[in-house]
């Protein structure tokens, strides 16, 4: 292999890494589940936003890698085009995605990245005080809670942010002591956000000016092991009885929520403003007799070549449609899979032979192997019925799980309806019914 293909490689290999693209990326295409190009959630949210009066409430769901983070930029892009000031956050950078979660310590998150994001954009705080600067007064005067600063600041004291984000004991201390104090710091919270929606608006010289804050990261919220439980009922308990307080005086705001809470609540989307949720599928690459779907290849097609455009150089459009299918139209675990056949390409030269892909596959299917025997059997009826075939409340960190690590994938031909990931399906037979 000639060090000129090999470096054409290594750049291939390059453009699959996992970030979050803004629509006027080369990288970016914009894809739909279904094949009649209905329903387009993104420009569904920016309607309803556009068409809303009063300040509203939005959900998005879907699975790690559906391409959340990156239709948001587009969602902002395109409430940015009809006049309204949007503020994007990640709330992985404010707040623990693995531990419990109380409408305090959330609202504290969510108040502390609408601060920043103005404090972005404006290069000043909102009346020249940020909402982290007014919280530690709050926290020190009122519910005398010594050892928080904001930023930190001597040996025995950590940052508001920080304790949220990394430190579980500070976060279970804080939430130990807001917990009488919940009316009187959502009250502050709402009458920051308020007062953020009115700088704004004097900023931009509109008194009628849109302000929206898309929130991102939270559908990423899961526990691990022993926690699981725990962690997926405070998410639950969070979006079914704190709604009111998750409105935000005169703000459109956008919450990503995760897949598994959808099914669990079918409520919530009444209850937290009147509005649908709406779902980002996986590429549509099977319908559900199993048999491939054309047009979500096609689209798998055009992603691949946005990232580099002489693929066909490398790969058979065959051979890309087999990877398309055995990651079932999941574009993380396809970059992925595509990413360790050009590795293992590299030392063997092209073309590439299927059986570099195989390798390639069989490593891919390693990583969620073996699967448990209960496991098993859920997941055979979940292939069989195209449902999640949740039973019960107790059972939700397992169907969490389940959408967590992809072994099972959520698509949308009219309904929306799920199927096992495609490297796992030779492997349910020993299932019991």
């Amino acid at each position: 292999m000639s060090p000129d293909f090999l470096k054409q490689l290594k750049n291939f290999h390059a453009q699959l890494a996992d970030r979050p693209l803004d629509p006027t990326d080369p990288c970016y295409v914009r894809y739909l589940g279904t094949a009649d190009g209905a329903g387009d959630p993104i420009a569904e949210i920016a309607t309803r936003i556009d068409w809303s009066e009063a300040a509203s409430v939005n959900l998005l769901s879907g699975q790690r890698g559906s391409g959340k983070s990156t239709e948001l930029r587009r969602l902002k892009k395109l409430l940015e085009d009809s006049g309204c000031v949007v503020f994007l956050r990640d709330m992985g950078d404010y707040m623990s995605l693995t531990t419990t979660i109380e409408i305090t310590d959330f609202l504290l998150s969510l108040m502390l990245g609408l601060s920043e994001a103005y404090e972005d954009k404006y290069r000043k705080n909102p009346a020249n005080r940020g909402y982290g600067e007014r919280l530690l007064t709050f926290l020190k005067s009122e519910i005398r809670l010594d050892e928080i600063s904001l930023e930190g600041g001597g040996e025995s004291k950590v940052g508001v942010k920080a304790s949220l984000k990394e430190d579980p004991d500070s976060k279970k201390r804080l939430q130990e002591h807001c917990k009488g104090h919940v009316a009187r710091l959502v009250r502050q919270a709402h009458d920051f956000a308020t007062e953020v929606v009115e700088e704004v608006r004097k900023n931009e010289c509109d008194a009628n000016k849109k302000v929206v804050f898309l929130v991102d990261s939270i559908e990423q919220i899961r526990g691990i092991g022993a926690n699981a439980a725990e962690v997926h009922r405070s998410v639950e308990n969070l979006f079914s009885m704190h709604a009111d307080s998750l409105h935000l005086p005169l703000l459109h705001v956008v919450y990503t929520i995760p897949p598994y809470l959808v099914p669990l609540t079918p409520g919530i989307g009444r209850h937290l403003g009147g509005n649908i949720v709406y779902q980002l599928p996986s590429i549509h690459v099977f319908n559900r007799d199993g048999n491939p779907d054309r047009h979500g290849l096609d689209i798998i097609h055009r992603i691949i070549g946005c990232r580099f455009a002489g693929w066909r150089k490398i790969f058979t459009p065959e051979q890309l449609d087999r990877m398309a299918l055995a990651t079932g139209g999941d574009l993380r675990n396809l970059f992925r899979l595509i990413g360790n056949t050009l590795i293992k390409t590299a030392g063997r030269g092209v073309p590439v032979d299927d059986e570099i892909i195989t390798e390639a596959e069989n490593h891919l299917r390693r990583e969620i192997l073996p699967i448990a025997e209960d496991d098993r059997a859920w997941l055979k009826k979940i292939a069989a019925s195209k449902q999640s075939g949740l039973q019960s409340v107790a059972e939700l960190p397992r169907l969490a799980r389940f959408f967590d690590t992809s072994m099972v994938l959520n698509y949308r031909n009219g309904d929306d309806w799920y199927d096992v990931h495609p490297l796992l399906k030779d492997n349910l037979d020993s299932a019991t019914a």
